[in-house]
């Protein structure tokens, strides 16, 4: 059917689904394009297609286990990728393998000339390997963002605003020993470069900062050098390889094929134990076996202990028992005994003190009564001795009172002096 045989209506509607259907695949398109470009901007945000990278480069042993793309760790982040592993020439006798890869920022920060080195660590149990830096621990940054420029000593006295400008390179003393002064120094101090016999420096310009690298520590020159990032050489990074598991599974085996008759020797002195544990157990039967009298008459004597006084009766037996019991008796009786006298004889004895004490009480009584007793018997005494005295010297009592001679006895003669032992002789 034509369209001019539609209606008007039907040619209006027609015109304007055409146009509802336009704008939707337009729509569609649009939003798949958006969708498109997020997914773009995404990937390459992620992937760090947009980031600043740093060229480095190692040297391995074997390419096992690597390939271009691995990713490179650092401190467990993903910091970069592997962009091309080849193999050295065929003169070269002193590495294998030449692994090339790249750090986005900020990480190539954290890899400077001292400390920061190239790991090829184990990734899988399947033999994957993986590439690991190491962060520096000292020593200069390994590229710089600023510009170098290598002028003479006087020129650089003369530049404008020198707070700005750093010494690009190591200066060492004449002897080249002893380092004077250090790359990022500030040109301060002019006069001990000159001293120490340098006319011309490598100094950098750290006002500002560009956007990709300007130059790379050489370690020969020991400064920073220009770096192009088609036509310069990366920087190298000393490595340490760890073997693929393959390889350590294939030395494991070889371990164990060297052990495997030690373990075979090993396993013939066990038999021989074992031999050995068995005439044993057979000999240790036999001891049983002869221990089972001795066995019996210990459980028999043991049985006689399930009563009262069983070992008792064993350490003493009756007659001693009895004899124990009656001597214990009698002293017991004689200790009575001799409680109940003791106490009679100090019940006497309190009585004989109680009646001493009466009588120094009385006495006391008296002579403090009559102040005068002991003068009356102090004169009743001198009477009595004056009374004799005179009896003495009466005609007619006097010979009563007369000494009596007698011859005093006769003095012994000295005996002589003699040794003990004729002493002990007579």
């Amino acid at each position: 059917m034509a369209l001019q045989d539609l209606t008007p209506q039907l040619r209006t509607r027609l015109s304007r689904m055409e146009r509802a259907v336009g704008w939707f695949v337009l729509l569609a398109t649009a939003l798949l394009v958006f969708g498109f470009a997020y997914y773009v901007y995404n990937t390459a945000e992620r992937k760090g297609w947009f980031k600043i990278k740093a060229p480095y480069f190692t040297f391995t042993d074997r390419a096992t286990g690597l390939k271009i793309g691995d990713p490179v760790s650092l401190m467990g982040f993903e910091v970069g990728r592997i962009t091309d592993i080849t193999a050295q020439p065929a003169n070269d006798f002193t590495y294998n393998v030449y692994i090339e890869f790249e750090l986005k920022e900020p990480f190539y920060d954290y890899i400077w000339t001292e400390g920061s080195r190239a790991k090829v660590v184990t990734a899988d149990l399947l033999g994957k390997r993986g590439l690991e830096v190491t962060r520096g621990t000292g020593g200069y940054p390994s590229y710089v963002f600023f510009d170098l420029k290598e002028t003479s000593v006087s020129s650089a006295r003369t530049l404008p605003d020198l707070s700005h400008w750093a010494l690009a390179q190591e200066i060492y003393d004449r002897n080249g020993t002893n380092v004077l002064l250090k790359p990022w120094t500030p040109l301060t101090n002019f006069d001990l470069i000159v001293e120490a016999g340098y006319s011309n420096i490598a100094i950098m310009n750290t006002n500002q900062k560009r956007s990709s690298m300007t130059g790379i520590w050489n370690y020969k020159d020991a400064q920073y050098g220009g770096f192009n990032k088609k036509t310069s050489k990366p920087y190298w990074l000393e490595s340490d390889e760890s073997a693929a598991v393959t390889e350590r599974l294939e030395k494991l085996v070889g371990d164990i094929e060297t052990a495997l008759p030690n373990i075979l020797s090993l396993t013939n002195q066990l038999a021989t134990v074992l031999s050995n544990s068995a005439g044993l157990t057979s000999n240790l039967n036999f001891v049983a076996l002869s221990a089972g009298p001795v066995v019996s008459n210990l459980a028999a004597a043991t049985a006689n202990l399930d009563h009262a006084g069983a070992l008792g009766e064993w350490l003493l037996p009756t007659n001693v028992n009895r004899q124990l019991e009656a001597t214990l008796g009698s002293a017991n009786s004689t200790l009575t005994s001799v409680n109940t006298n003791l106490s009679v004889i100090v019940e006497n004895l309190g009585r004989s003190l109680d009646n001493l004490a009466g009588i120094t009480s009385n006495l006391n009584q008296q002579v403090q009564g009559n102040t005068n007793i002991l003068s009356a018997v102090s004169e009743t005494v001198t009477h009595y001795n004056q009374f004799i005295e005179g009896l003495k010297r009466h005609w007619l009592l006097r010979s009563a009172f007369k000494n009596k001679n007698t011859n005093a006895p006769a003095t012994p003669p000295a005996q002589p002096l003699r040794s003990p032992r004729d002493k002990d002789m007579r």
